[in-house]
């Protein structure tokens, strides 16, 4: 497997783009590939719950509630979990309080993770998966002396999904492995998942709730992490950091109800990528990379960025790849969404590839 480890070098890559900005631009209606929210949420209960929640704006917020249902909900003690404003503050918190002197992220994933640490004075390595191999993460590429380890599981924009005995090959003693599983909860039964493992050093999970709920905007998440991690992190964290509706949500969506909901959901978006996949393997010169775990799917592609511009003239919003490490102009993500907006995308996709060529 070609993978390396690169020294950070400040490049062409903006590591603050997300795929809201694709549907931002210019107020255009668009049909939204670009983010990976699931559509039609949050459901009315959801909603529901937190309408309820808004009697109670006047008192402080109180996590205890919310975080005692995510301690039952991967079978840890509450001192092992903090509520955050969504995996992007954790990312933060981890820059700002774990003591790493040789950080490491491995990409193609989420900018944040580097961004936080940028911002926060680290200077940050690289691991750089390779296409070839289909972005699969090879444990002896991670050099040795990292003491801070950052990656994707599933990991957005590749969709692939990691053995957990291969993350697990990661941990070592004096080393934080960061799991970034905000997609997990979008692969049915979530077999790779570390979740509530604590038999793992240095480990610490992250999860989102604003992926499969639509909440972006509410902004919920939460880290799951050893007692003394926990307690680093919510040193840094500024005073009521998540919202009395963000902790109501949370504690909903910890209910057997809404995990079953949420597992149904994830099986609904495996066979709605299939039909995507199937569908993008019809057309000469795209290339998905396969298999895919998450809901949503890279692809590349001769003139992508061109491409784009056509799609978003016909009423399409993709996610462009040259923002992310690791990939380049030739890439985009592409958000699974039910089979009658995956067959109008793809008639679409049809006509800009052809508009390229001429």
């Amino acid at each position: 497997m070609r993978t390396r480890a690169d020294a950070h070098e400040v490049g062409p890559h903006d590591l603050r783009h997300h795929g809201d900005a694709e549907v931002r631009d210019d107020g255009a209606e668009l049909t939204d590939l670009a983010v990976n929210v699931r559509p039609g949420t949050p459901p009315d209960w959801l909603r529901e719950r937190i309408a309820a929640s808004l009697t109670g704006l006047a008192a402080y917020p109180d996590g205890r509630a919310a975080r005692a249902a995510v301690a039952a909900r991967h079978g840890l003690p509450v001192e092992c979990v903090l509520l955050t404003a969504g995996v992007a503050e954790a990312f933060v918190l981890l820059a700002r309080a774990v003591a790493a002197r040789r950080p490491v992220v491995v990409h193609p994933q989420f900018t944040e993770p580097e961004a936080a640490l940028l911002d926060a004075g680290h200077t940050v390595r690289r691991v750089l998966l390779d296409a070839g191999a289909g972005f699969r993460l090879d444990p002896a590429a991670v050099p040795e002396d990292a003491d801070l380890v950052v990656v994707g599981n599933p990991t957005n924009p590749t969709s692939v999904l990691h053995p957990a005995d291969d993350l697990r090959r990661l941990a070592r003693p004096g080393r934080t492995l960061v799991v970034d599983e905000a997609f997990m909860d979008a692969v049915p039964g979530e077999p790779e998942a570390l979740a509530g493992r604590r038999d793992v050093p240095g480990l610490v999970v992250l999860r989102s709730l604003t992926k499969t709920w639509g909440l972006a905007g509410l902004r919920i998440g939460y880290v799951l992490a050893d007692p003394a991690t926990v307690t680093a992190l919510a040193a840094a964290q500024p005073l009521w950091a998540v919202s009395t509706p963000a902790l109501a949500a949370a504690d909903a969506c910890m209910a057997p109800a809404a995990l079953a909901e949420a597992g149904a959901a994830a099986r609904r978006t495996a066979a709605d990528r299939a039909h995507l996949l199937a569908g993008l393997a019809e057309f000469e010169g795209v290339r998905a990379v396969e298999p895919a775990a998450g809901p949503f799917v890279l692809v590349r592609m001769e003139s992508a960025d061109s491409v784009r511009e056509h799609l978003r003239a016909l009423g399409f919003a993709a996610r462009r790849g040259d923002t992310f490490p690791g990939l380049g102009p030739r890439w985009l993500r592409l958000a699974v969404r039910d089979r009658t907006t995956t067959d109008r995308f793809l008639r679409a996709l049809d006509k800009a590839l052809s508009a390229v060529r001429a």
